[in-house]
C-alpha cells in the first residue's frame, strides 16, 4: 500500500520541525530566493505567469515551506521546475529561504 501524499507531507513537516542546530538567516534567504520571486512574487510584484496559478509564499509558516522545498529537492514532490531550481540547494539554503518568505506580509 502506498502512503498518501498528505501523510508524506506531514512526516516531512514533522522532520523539519525536529531539525535542530540549523539557524535561519532571512537576509541570506532573501539573497538566495531571487529566482523564486519571479513566480512566487515579492512585495509589489505580480506573478510572472498571470495565467498560471502558483502559490504566494509570503507569510506562510517557515516549517511548512522548508518541508515542501526539501520534498521538491529530494523528488518526494513532483514538479520539474521546482526540482530544477532547488536540486543543488543545501538544507541551510532551504532553511534561509523558508524563513525569509515566512517573514513577508501575506498578500
Amino acid at each position: 500500500m502506498k502512503p498518501s501524499k498528505r501523510f508524506l507531507l506531514g512526516v516531512a513537516c514533522l522532520g523539519a520541525t525536529l531539525s535542530f542546530g540549523v539557524n535561519a538567516d532571512p537576509q541570506a534567504g532573501r539573497d538566495k530566493s531571487f529566482t523564486c520571486t519571479g513566480c512566487h512574487s515579492s512585495p509589489g510584484y505580480r506573478n510572472a505567469y498571470p495565467g498560471y496559478m502558483v502559490p504566494k509564499l509570503g507569510g506562510q509558516k517557515a516549517d511548512y515551506l522548508e518541508a515542501a522545498l526539501k520534498a521538491y529537492r529530494d523528488g518526494d514532490r513532483q514538479h520539474s521546475t521546482m526540482h530544477a531550481q532547488i536540486a543543488q540547494m543545501s538544507d541551510q539554503d532551504i532553511t534561509d529561504i523558508a524563513e525569509y518568505f515566512s517573514q513577508l506580509v501575506k498578500e
